[in-house]
Order: structure tokens, then C-alpha cells, then sequence
């Protein structure tokens, strides 16, 4: 079965298992190597993507279900060259530690700009639910977050 996808706005084909995980082929098959497959088990985030603009885990997606659908991973999620909001607050305010996990908060937070463009800080704690960071204690990237929703 060949895949069909669009991923980052380009179309490509993929004859990869219809049962391999998502995850998989972004990194192996089109050498997107932000999603991370750190637990495999949907838990952590750092696999987040957004499949038709739905913030999603995609080390639990099998390739046949994302066939047709829009994805966009972090590399995706901003102009060549230039930062999305959330990537400039994170920067700005200092928020990355380590970089496992955060190509999946951008990809969550991201969604949640979009989503609720008057998010507030318990709306970002709830967003993040599904993102796990070992390096810090999450209210950096929450004032970061705080911060790109005001600078709309």
C-alpha cells in the first residue's frame, strides 16, 4: 500500500508498512528528525506533530492513518530563517534547557496560540499535559508562552 501524505505542505509517497509508526517514517523515510521517539508509548510528547492541525503523538499513529492527512512537524512550524512566536519567546526568555522534549511543547504550544489566542496560564498547564520536560520546572516555558500570546 502506498502512502499518501502531506507533510510541511509538501506531498510525498511512501511505500513504508501501513503499521509502522509515523514517527518512523518522518525520521528514516523524509530525514525530519525533530519528532523524537523517546518512550514510544505516547506519553512524553517529544513525537508530537500536528495531523490536520491536531496535536498528536505520532509514535502511536500507524503511517495508514496519517495516509491524506496534512502534517506538520516542528520544522514546519516557521518561516526558513525566522522564528514562530513561541520559538522566539522560548528563546527570549530563556526557556530551552536540554532540546529533548521541546520540539513537541513547540508543536503543542503552537496548536494552542492558534487554538486560544487568549489562553491563559491554566489553559497552557493543560495543553502541556501531554509534553514531559525532565530539565525544568515548566514556568519558564509557561511565561514564554505567556509572553508570545502578548505579543500577537
Amino acid at each position: 500500500m502506498a502512502l499518501s501524505l502531506t507533510v510541511n505542505g509538501d506531498r510525498v509517497a511512501s511505500t513504508a508498512d501501513p503499521a509502522a509508526p509515523l514517527v518512523d517514517i518522518l525520521r528514516e523515510e523524509l530525514h525530519l528528525t525533530g519528532a523524537k521517539p523517546v518512550c514510544r508509548e505516547g506519553f512524553c510528547g517529544a513525537c508530537m506533530v500536528l495531523i490536520d492541525g491536531k496535536p498528536t503523538p505520532s509514535c502511536l499513529t500507524p503511517a495508514a492513518l496519517a495516509d491524506g492527512c496534512e502534517i506538520q512537524t516542528v520544522e514546519g512550524l516557521a518561516t526558513p530563517g525566522q522564528l514562530n512566536r513561541i520559538q522566539a519567546a522560548l528563546d527570549a526568555s530563556d526557556a530551552v534547557q536540554c532540546g529533548m522534549c521541546f520540539p513537541g511543547m513547540v508543536v503543542s504550544l503552537t496548536h494552542l496560540l492558534t487554538a486560544s489566542p487568549d489562553a491563559t496560564r491554566e489553559d497552557i498547564r493543560a495543553a502541556l499535559t501531554g509534553n514531559i520536560c525532565r530539565c525544568t520546572g515548566y514556568e519558564r516555558i509557561i511565561d514564554a508562552t505567556l509572553l508570545a500570546l502578548a505579543t500577537k
